[in-house]
């Protein structure tokens, strides 16, 4: 895997999971392939985050691990040394851009509005993050972009359910959709592995 629009290929749903233990890592991600998901996005929100990356980079190696909510220019080096291999960010400042794009990782830069989406595009970014999704306009704003953007697909994520996610898997300019119901708190809380494993199996029949 050597480029955005190849992680968009991996799997209809990527997973957005926030980790507070570091031990409930390769159990979710085990919990996650065995469903049918090839990808997870691990989000930078939690001091727990970093370890888990490593621990399923280490221990899962079938399982592609990228850090989300990648914020600061600190991050991307954190994250290529936990051994990420894709980087996430929900915005795109030229500083922030130019960081992650100096690790050689694939990088889904975050945008929510047209200009943000040209600016990306005018920087080679032509596969994108669309964020907050149902926040800045669902799947009817990406369907009504479509037209004048025609070279850019995206990942939308933020509050995409698995109800509203055939709606977005069906347009052409979207590859996959990011999604948090997979790992819902309390089913990791409890270490309920088989109830991770039954929503990943129901997300990658999405597509």
């Amino acid at each position: 895997m050597t480029t955005p629009a190849e992680l968009l290929e991996l799997s209809p749903v990527m997973p957005v999971v926030v980790l507070d233990d570091v031990a409930h890592a390769v159990p979710v991600a085990q919990a996650l392939l065995r469903g049918g998901i090839r990808v997870i996005e691990v989000t930078l929100r939690t001091p727990a985050a970093l370890a888990a990356i490593e621990r399923i980079a280490a221990e899962v190696p079938d399982l592609v691990v990228g850090a989300g909510t990648v914020t600061a220019v600190g991050h991307a080096k954190q994250a290529v040394d936990a051994g990420a291999r894709f980087i996430v960010t929900p915005g795109a400042t030229d500083g922030l851009l130019d960081a992650v794009a100096a690790t050689g990782l694939p990088f889904l830069p975050g945008v929510s509005t047209v200009s943000e989406a040209m600016r990306a595009a005018e920087r080679g970014c032509t596969v994108l993050k669309f964020f907050p999704a149902e926040a800045a306009g669902g799947a009817a704003y990406l369907k009504s972009i479509h037209g004048p953007l025609p070279g850019l697909r995206f990942c939308p994520t933020g509050g995409i359910t698995v109800e509203s996610a055939p709606k977005y898997l069906a347009l052409p300019n979207v590859g996959c959709v990011g999604g948090s119901w997979l790992t819902p708190k309390d089913a990791l809380a409890a270490g309920d592995w088989g109830h991770v494993e039954t929503l990943a199996t129901a997300a990658s029949r999405l597509r």
